[in-house]
């Protein structure tokens, strides 16, 4: 009996290796046989070593050695291979409809972006369009889609080599209703944006997200975001917002985003966790401490980051948000009033109690304020350039150098705000619930997108927190830090069949060498590639190798649950 039993089990290991041992595909050659490689899979355990084979975009074999050919072999002895990145907040929606290379996120390894915050690409109507329409003129860019269907089929059109998903933005769907007007909508608009929600998310929005420093997203009070948020969670989906404040109202913001996810009952994802503002130096502990106590009262509450001091958003973000109310036009003929514009400076250099978020004050003034991006080819000599410099070249009072700025742009301007501090940065990075996400859209190094004076998280994020911060300063095993990047991102996002190197997954896989990954862009040269990513696949097809993108446009949309 005992014999029989032993030889049943050597029958079952033998026809397990066996089976392995041969294509399941048939006689057919592998597509790509990846060998030799340190597979580290996204679960957080420790690494192996074994070789991958890929058909059809899927992962069909893992192991040593697998029998049969392939068309293609990659040899990664020496490096690691891993799940592809997903870069949990990316901003590419439009991007990709105007130059879809993506050089900058593949060469960091990633193959998947979230994005859509507070704004997103759809529902469009013609509140919407007029809102948005200026800044895409330049690129010439029309917005010809009106529903998230119909932008993906825009996109399939164009091709992505990038798989991306994304949120329905609560400011959107407002814009769609009431315009950029600074109020409480009827209960019959109110109806109406749910109807807006309701409709992205059975196009496969992921869940609906906030932006609420930013009109017109600051206008919605928590209970219009509770009623939004109810109607994502009956289609599976989440609730992620860049909190209304992350400077001196941040604790108050914390409880405001997980009273949403309570009574609205789904997940909480905060949007670049990050502590604002020079004064509030460590006050990461007690953020961490707010969002742990969550958790631990079982509330599903997480957060991405970048790993970098500066933020970076509309230079005309740092004005008072009612300077906004009525739209861009209303914007600028503000700024042309001396006595509104004696206003906004007084608010701007008030150091008391606020209701907003003063990104000025927050940078430490003018010279933590520098610009990165310009429409106005004129402007384009102050790019890298700090408020303070820019005000000393014309004799102006920084303030005023900065409202004219924004004028002479027409409220297009980009710029970077040195507002955290790399004891709390590190704090919030080692959190096992925090992931990485870039805010930043896909790029190239020439072309109409190209921006000599980004910010350098569009081309350093995942390397510098590879490179600098696990293996350099060591915050985190690599496995843990893998999975950061990888099944944490695919799980909060319920991305079936991605984040993990298993078998039946779709094959988006990294190859780096961990002994080399590091970033290179910097806040004075930020359009530069990182080094050591190798190798990146997207659903099989290799679309980054040897420092270069190989235009192969192979992602798809990441749908959520509720997409019919």
């Amino acid at each position: 009996m005992e014999f029989r039993f032993f030889l049943l089990v050597y029958i079952v290991v033998v026809a397990g290796f066996s089976a392995f041992a041969q294509p399941t595909h048939g006689d057919a050659p592998y597509d790509i046989l990846i060998q030799h490689g340190r597979i580290i899979d996204g679960t957080g355990n420790p690494w192996y070593v074994g070789d991958i084979a890929i058909t059809d975009g899927r992962i069909v074999a893992i192991g040593k050695n697998p029998g049969g050919s392939a068309k293609r072999v990659i040899d990664a002895r020496g490096m690691v291979v891993a799940p592809g990145f997903i870069d949990m907040l990316g901003q590419s929606e439009t991007a990709l409809l105007i130059d879809n290379r993506s050089v900058s996120k593949l060469a960091q390894g990633i193959t998947s972006e979230i994005t859509g915050e507070g704004g997103s690409i759809a529902p469009q109507n013609a509140l919407t369009i007029a809102a948005a329409q200026p800044s895409l003129d330049p690129y010439h860019l029309k917005i010809d889609w009106s529903t998230l269907d119909e932008y993906w089929q825009r996109l399939a059109k164009k091709g992505t080599p990038i798989n991306i998903g994304t949120y329905v933005g609560a400011a959107q769907v407002r814009e769609a209703v009431l315009g950029d007007v600074n109020r409480a909508p009827t209960a019959e608009e109110l109806e109406k944006m749910k109807a807006l929600v309701a409709q992205a998310m059975q196009q496969g929005a992921l869940g609906i997200s906030t932006a609420l420093i930013y009109p017109p997203g600051h206008y919605a009070k928590t209970e219009e975001l509770i009623e939004l948020a109810k109607v994502a969670a009956r289609y599976g989906g989440i609730y992620a917002t860049h909190m209304r404040s992350e400077g001196q109202n941040e604790v108050a913001a914390v409880r405001e985003a997980l009273r949403i996810g309570q009574e609205a009952g789904l997940p909480v994802e905060i949007f670049h966790l990050k502590v604002s503002g020079k004064s509030r130096a460590g006050k990461m502990i007690e953020i961490v401490r707010m969002i742990q106590e969550a958790r631990d009262r079982g509330q599903d509450v997480t957060a991405d980051m970048y790993p970098y001091l500066a933020g970076a958003t509309a230079l005309a973000s740092s004005l008072p948000p009612w300077v906004a109310d009525g739209g861009l036009n209303k914007l600028l003929e503000r700024l042309r009033d001396p006595a509104v514009r004696q206003r906004i400076k007084t608010e701007m250099s008030a150091t008391g109690e606020r209701t907003w978020e003063n990104l000025y004050l927050d940078a430490g003034g003018a010279p933590g304020v520098m610009v990165a991006s310009v429409v106005n080819p004129d402007l384009k000599q102050y790019t890298g350039k700090t408020m303070a410099e820019i005000a000393q070249a014309q004799n102006k009072d920084p303030l005023d150098a900065l409202m004219d700025f924004v004028l002479a742009d027409k409220g297009l301007s980009g710029a970077l705000y040195f507002i955290a501090s790399e004891e709390d940065l590190q704090t919030g990075l080692r959190q096992p619930w925090t992931s990485i996400g870039l805010d930043a859209n896909e790029l190239s190094l020439d072309g109409p997108l190209f921006e000599p004076h980004t910010h350098p998280r569009a081309f350093g994020s995942m390397p510098r927190f590879l490179g600098h911060y696990v293996r350099d300063l060591q915050l985190a095993p690599l496995e843990q830090a893998i999975r950061k990047i990888t099944s944490l991102p695919a799980q909060r996002e319920r991305l079936v069949g991605r984040g993990l190197i298993k078998e039946g997954f779709f094959a988006d896989i990294t190859i780096f060498n961990p002994d080399v990954i590091i970033d290179k862009a910097t806040y004075t040269q930020p359009a530069q590639l990182a080094e050591g990513v190798s190798y990146v696949l997207v659903n099989g097809q290799v679309a980054f190798e040897n420092g270069k993108a190989t235009g192969a446009m192979a992602g798809k949309a990441l749908k959520g649950q509720g997409a019919k």
